[in-house]
């Protein structure tokens, strides 16, 4: 069987939640359905209130030995001792960062529509390579669309690395819509909404996480 630079699976995505009680219960409940890493992802409040949510977060990915990925700050991955970041088009690049992590980070980028981004990401060390939004996102409704042809090639491209990098797909996906997606070659599904905003997060995550089997 083939080795993958990231774990296989459900990726959770937070949501911008204010509360941290709120989001750590959430990510409890998610990590007991199945999911297999977390990335923290917040725009909004205070620089303190953000730093101060990250750590709890951290201190609770550490005690469930979940993966932890941090987006787009790869100073603040660094500080946390996080696992990893994402990285966004505006972000460093990856050889900056790759730099500053050490060579056991976990780096994603986002690839869009992109397949050939793709390709440079990948000459460049990275875990993953992120195509979306697959689907409309309410988090995101003016993103670029992808399609399953993109997870496709990205799949071809990945898998002329050993070990071989990760494909994800993100963007309005769940456990509707996800098979698709995974019979398609995408190795992890990058959730927000459809698992965290789901009226049972476990059972969202279980019946995301069962199409991985």
């Amino acid at each position: 069987m083939t080795t993958l630079r990231f774990p296989r699976g459900l990726y959770g995505v937070t949501p911008d939640w204010a509360d941290a009680d709120r989001l750590l219960a959430a990510i409890e409940q998610a990590h007991a359905g199945g999911m297999q890493v977390l990335q923290w992802r917040r725009k909004h409040g205070s620089p303190d209130e953000r730093r101060a949510q990250a750590l709890a977060v951290r201190d609770l990915c550490g005690r469930l030995s979940l993966p932890l990925i941090i987006n787009d700050d790869w100073r603040l991955a660094a500080e946390l001792g996080a696992d990893g970041v994402h990285l966004g088009r505006d972000d460093a690049p990856v050889a900056q960062v790759r730099q500053a992590l050490g060579p056991d980070a976990l780096i994603g980028c986002s690839c869009y529509d992109q397949p050939a981004l793709a390709e440079r990401h990948l000459r460049n060390d990275v875990d993953y390579i992120a195509f979306g939004a697959m689907f409309p996102s309410r988090i995101k409704p003016d993103a670029v669309r992808a399609t399953l042809d993109h997870i496709r090639a990205g799949r071809r491209l990945a898998d002329g690395h050993t070990p071989r990098p990760a494909v994800v797909a993100i963007g309005g996906i769940g456990p509707d819509n996800a098979a698709p997606v995974i019979q398609a070659g995408a190795d992890s599904i990058a959730v927000i909404s459809a698992l965290f905003d789901a009226p049972d997060i476990q059972d969202a995550a279980l019946r995301c996480s069962t199409l991985f089997s």
